[in-house]
C-alpha cells in the first residue's frame, strides 16, 4: 500500500478514535449528575435499564478503540492492509468498509464457516 493511502487510513482512524473519546466524555458527564430520585419502580427500572444499555454501547465502543489503536500500530509497523492468516494484501474496497480489519476476505469467510461448524 501507498504512503498516500496510508495517510488517509491513518487519518480515518484517529477521527474515530477521537469520535469515540467525546462520546465516552458524554457518558460520564451525564452518569455522574445527580440522580433523579423516582419514587415510581418502573422508572427506576427504566432509567437503570437504560443506564445498562449505553453502557454496553461504551463497552462496544471501548473494543472498538482498542481495535483501532492497533491498526494504528499496524500502519506504523507497515503490516497495515495485509491479512494475518494468509498474508495476503487485503482489498482495498474492504479496508474502506472496515479499516481495523485484519483478515482478507476469503479468511474472514472461512473463519465464519469454521465459527457456525462449532
Amino acid at each position: 500500500m501507498n504512503e498516500k493511502a496510508l495517510a488517509e487510513f491513518k487519518e480515518l482512524l484517529n477521527q474515530q478514535l477521537e469520535s469515540l473519546s467525546q462520546e465516552v466524555g458524554k457518558t460520564v458527564s451525564g452518569m455522574t449528575k445527580e440522580n433523579p430520585n423516582f419514587p415510581d419502580p418502573t422508572d427506576r427500572a427504566s432509567l437503570e435499564s437504560d443506564r445498562n444499555f449505553e453502557l454496553r454501547i461504551r463497552d462496544r465502543e471501548r473494543m472498538l478503540s482498542k481495535k483501532i489503536r492497533q491498526a494504528l500500530e499496524r500502519i506504523e509497523d507497515k503490516t497495515f492492509g495485509h491479512c494475518e492468516s494468509c498474508n495476503e494484501k487485503i482489498g482495498i474496497e474492504r479496508l474502506r468498509a472496515r479499516p481495523v480489519t485484519t483478515l482478507c476476505i476469503d479468511c474472514k469467510t472461512e473463519q465464519e464457516r469454521q465459527e457456525k461448524i462449532c
